[in-house]
């Protein structure tokens, strides 16, 4: 347990992880808490923005360092969209089998129902602002293939959704990489950004919410008149 807890508190130090698989294991943490169920406590946001540093802090004149970003962007793009398309496939290949369990306590067939009437009504948007959002990203995939979801569509915002979430957040890093005050509080730094990332969204799901009280409670409200 102590070698595993040591694992992720690496997972946020540039020279351990060039050390220990550079790009290779960047490609695998990404794949992982997309596309596998169990990798959904990986921090993604804090890696790619420490990608991006890695770059930064490289040997390379200007036009090679440029490009060397925009190669990792493509390739650990691939890996997180390659890693959601898994997540679709295992949802939908299971899928049918959770609409077969009885109604407990932790699953409710509601919760499916409810799934597929908010992807049919915003599916696409869910998917790009999943990429954003720690644990939701990994399962918002899955969720898609139980539902059934338009793979089309899945496919269409699934890679724009990733090439949004990694290139933001490691193009970030590459710009504040070589910051002396960024190097020695990275971890304030990358706290920061998973709040940034996240806020809008739950702010967007919070007043979506109201919006929605407001709406059923207005007609209400005319008939008491």
């Amino acid at each position: 347990m102590t070698e595993f807890l040591d694992f992720l508190n690496n997972l946020t130090n540039p020279d351990w992880i060039v050390a220990h698989g550079g790009l290779y294991l960047l490609l695998f943490i990404v794949f992982a808490e997309t596309g596998i169920l169990v990798g959904f406590f990986l921090p993604g946001d804090p890696i790619l923005f420490i990608a991006g540093i890695i770059i930064a802090n490289l040997t390379l004149e200007p036009v090679d360092s440029v490009l060397t970003l925009l190669y990792w962007i493509a390739l650990i793009s691939a890996a997180g969209i390659l890693g959601n398309f898994v997540g679709y496939w295992c949802g939908k290949y299971f899928g049918h089998r959770l609409l077969k369990m009885k109604d407990n306590w932790l699953f409710k067939k509601e919760y499916i129902y409810k799934a597929q009437e908010f992807y049919e009504r915003r599916g696409g948007m869910a998917i790009i602002l999943a990429r954003f959002l720690p644990v939701v990203r990994t399962f918002a995939p899955i969720v898609a293939g139980i539902v059934e979801m338009d793979f089309r569509k899945f496919a269409f915002y699934n890679v724009v959704g990733g090439i949004l979430w990694v290139g933001s957040l490691a193009t970030l890093g590459y710009m504040l990489g070589e910051n002396e005050w960024v190097q020695h509080n990275l971890e304030y730094v990358i706290l920061a950004i998973v709040v940034a990332a996240t806020a809008p969204v739950i702010i967007r799901v919070i007043t979506g919410k109201r919006k929605t009280v407001a709406a059923v409670a207005e007609p209400e409200m005319l008939e008491e008149e």
